[in-house]
């Protein structure tokens, strides 16, 4: 039950906006974090550490699990873990997020304040246990969030001072930028494990309930396709026709771009002809 305490907390935080207001560049900041962190989730925490899409340098797959582990949802290896055993297991009872098996409310929140939910399996991760800066990250996977929330904080103090133009504050920009954009951040990614395998369509015959839904899509910069990633898990691109936005994998484009991923793993075309009418 305590492990639950700090989630619900951070849910009432957010009541704070009834008490610091708000500015313009608050709902900017608040944003911009969405936007950065969400892509870290997107692209490193389940392309890369959980699906290895594409390849990256040490550096580089450092800097972006700190920023997701930034978006209060554990570190990169126990989420990693965790999304290859949801493949292994999709929508049987051993998977320990399907609507089917455990009912929605379950799959959106609730399975992971379960003692069960905590340990991360390092067995399934041999490709990335070895590194001893992402197993620090995960043991210490907090520090960062907490971090993150002083900047903030900190940040708005400042500013109140130096800029009071911008009518901010040390704890509006904490209840903004930290508060409100981790809580939206946070069940804009889970809306992947409940209602992505509940409402949609469904392009390939997987054996699982996913579902491709264009408005989830658009949140989760893409993850929405996610009957066409259950389909085929291993490539950096989700959405597969040029009409389905994938953010995520427009952003990896540029990053390779700019030499800082590789080996984008493509969708074999034979893999892309749909197996059902209601694609």
């Amino acid at each position: 039950m305590w492990r639950a305490l700090p989630f619900v907390a951070m849910h009432l935080a957010c009541l704070g906006v009834f008490v610091v207001g708000v500015s313009p560049f608050a709902l900017a900041v608040a944003a911009v974090l969405y936007a950065v962190r969400m892509f870290a989730l997107t692209a490193f925490y389940h392309r890369y550490f959980a699906h290895r899409a594409f390849r990256t340098s040490r550096g580089v797959q450092f800097v972006f699990a700190v920023i997701g582990a930034s978006c209060v949802q554990r570190g990169p290896l126990w989420w990693a873990a965790h999304h290859r055993h949801h493949h292994r297991h999709t929508d049987t009872p051993d998977d320990p997020h399907s609507p089917r098996e455990h009912g929605l409310l379950w799959s959106h929140m609730g399975w992971f304040l379960t003692r069960r939910a905590f340990r991360t399996d390092l067995d399934v991760l041999p490709d990335f246990r070895g590194f001893p800066e992402l197993r620090l990250l995960d043991r210490f996977d907090t520090l960062v969030p907490i971090l993150l929330a002083v900047a903030l904080f900190a940040l708005g103090s400042v500013l109140e001072s130096a800029a009071p133009s911008l009518g901010t504050s040390g704890p509006q920009l904490l209840v903004w930028g930290f508060f409100i954009s981790t809580v939206v951040l946070f069940h804009a990614t889970v809306t992947i494990n409940s209602l992505a395998h509940r409402w949609g369509t469904r392009r390939f015959a997987t054996r699982d309930d996913s579902r491709n839904n264009v408005l989830l899509a658009l949140i989760t910069f893409g993850e929405g396709w996610h009957n066409n990633h259950h389909h085929f898990p291993g490539s950096a691109r989700q959405g597969f026709r040029w009409w389905e936005i994938d953010v995520t994998y427009y952003g990896l484009r540029a990053m390779q771009l700019l030499g800082l991923v590789h080996t984008l793993k493509p969708v074999p075309a034979t893999l892309r002809r749909p197996m059902r009418k209601d694609a």
